[in-house]
């Protein structure tokens, strides 16, 4: 560890996710134990540094927290040092103003020479600043949409897809109980990760990602031939994707939050277009945030106490304003700046999305069908 290196933060910033108490439990362990390092805990994310709360973290504080879900230092996805909300105004509306030397003073205040800080890309986003302003940040990399630009996973991806496909299951027995078409819409945002793995996971008839615009009337012509085949259908939607004809549904704005734009809504527009074009009994289940709750399955325990573990070691190598990633299976770091402001997307040629079509799964955009090929007389 570089000898100018004495005490650390930490902090959780954007939307909570499985496996953030993991993370902490092995930068402050590993800060401790291995480094003999102080470690400070942010509160609430940005919002610790705008409003100067911050706490010493002990190895104690860290121990038993690995199988929890949530955050013991609590997140903000509203406290973007640059474009921080002080007031509405009831005329003009939100009053912007950049904090970023509020952030900056509290760090030194508190004695920080580096901070780990644990986010998606808004997180990255809102950490810009604070690079700028000469403060050394390590990043690692959380998002349940598993959107986040130069890694191939994030941690919470994997236990929200596991929440996700027992859903899926769940809602399986019922649609063939009722002879009905269930529609679920699942999270990801602009990205259709969630619901591409759970979908196939779970056997789903019919997955519509926001990379792959959806024709309703392919969609119930498919529903259609899933009804005679089987007497049920599973379509899981990703709350961003959208009809060829139409735009993503927006649930609410709002314009006090760096991210003014909520997504939701899509499912039940798709459950009524399917009713409408078939006749079939149509049901609608939305998660929410039920994806992001809970205890982080074995898979990302693993994963975030790699994550953490390694933040920690590009510390001790004397890097700076480097974000953790896993490519290849392997650890290794990037330039925090290469994530900001990009979103890893699903490709449309994914291998998963060409294994699915091969199974009969539609995408509704008429690419494949989900009625089976005749079989060659040559092997009947």
């Amino acid at each position: 560890m570089p000898h100018t290196i004495k005490r650390i933060g930490v902090l959780t910033g954007g939307g909570d996710c499985p496996g953030l108490n993991a993370v902490i439990r092995a930068v402050t362990k590993t800060a401790i134990w291995k480094h003999g390092l102080e470690v400070m805990g942010i509160e609430d994310g940005f919002q610790g540094l705008i409003e100067d709360r911050v706490r010493p973290l002990s190895s104690r504080d860290a121990s038993g927290i690995l199988t929890r879900g949530g955050t013991i230092l609590g997140s903000s996805n509203r406290a973007n040092p640059r474009r921080y909300c002080v007031r509405v105004d009831t005329v003009t509306g939100p009053v912007w103003e950049d904090v970023t030397q509020q952030c900056v003073d509290t760090a030194r205040r508190h004695g920080l020479d580096a901070s780990i800080v644990i986010g998606g890309d808004g997180t990255m986003a809102s950490a810009a600043p604070l690079v700028e302003a000469g403060i050394n940040i390590i990043g690692v990399p959380k998002t349940i949409d598993n959107d986040l630009v130069g890694t191939e996973i994030t941690f919470g991806f994997l236990t929200a897809v596991a929440t996700a496909t027992d859903a899926l299951d769940r809602l399986n027995s019922t649609a063939d109980s009722h002879h009905r078409a269930m529609v679920c819409e699942v999270m990801g945002r602009n990205a259709g990760w969630i619901a591409l793995t759970a979908g196939v996971a779970s056997g789903s008839d019919v997955i519509l990602l926001p990379e792959i615009p959806f024709d309703l009337r392919k969609i119930a012509d498919d529903i259609d031939r899933r009804m005679r085949d089987t007497g049920f259908a599973i379509v899981v939607v990703a709350e961003g994707a959208r009809p060829q004809s139409g735009k993503q549904v927006v649930s609410r704005f709002d314009p006090t939050s760096p991210d003014p734009i909520r997504l939701g809504g899509i499912g039940n527009l798709v459950a009524t277009e399917i009713s409408d074009l078939t006749g079939v009994e149509t049901r609608t289940t939305v998660l929410g945030h039920i994806q992001r709750g809970g205890a982080p399955i074995a898979a990302d325990r693993i994963l975030a106490t790699n994550f953490g573990f390694h933040a920690m070691a590009v510390l001790a190598s004397g890097k700076r304003n480097r974000m953790v990633v896993r490519e290849n299976n392997m650890f290794s770091d990037i330039a925090l700046f290469e994530t900001v402001g990009k979103q890893r997307l699903v490709s449309v040629d994914h291998p998963l999305i060409a294994a699915a079509r091969a199974i009969g799964t539609s995408f509704g955009d008429g690419a494949g069908s989900i009625t089976p090929k005749a079989i060659p007389s040559a092997l009947v």
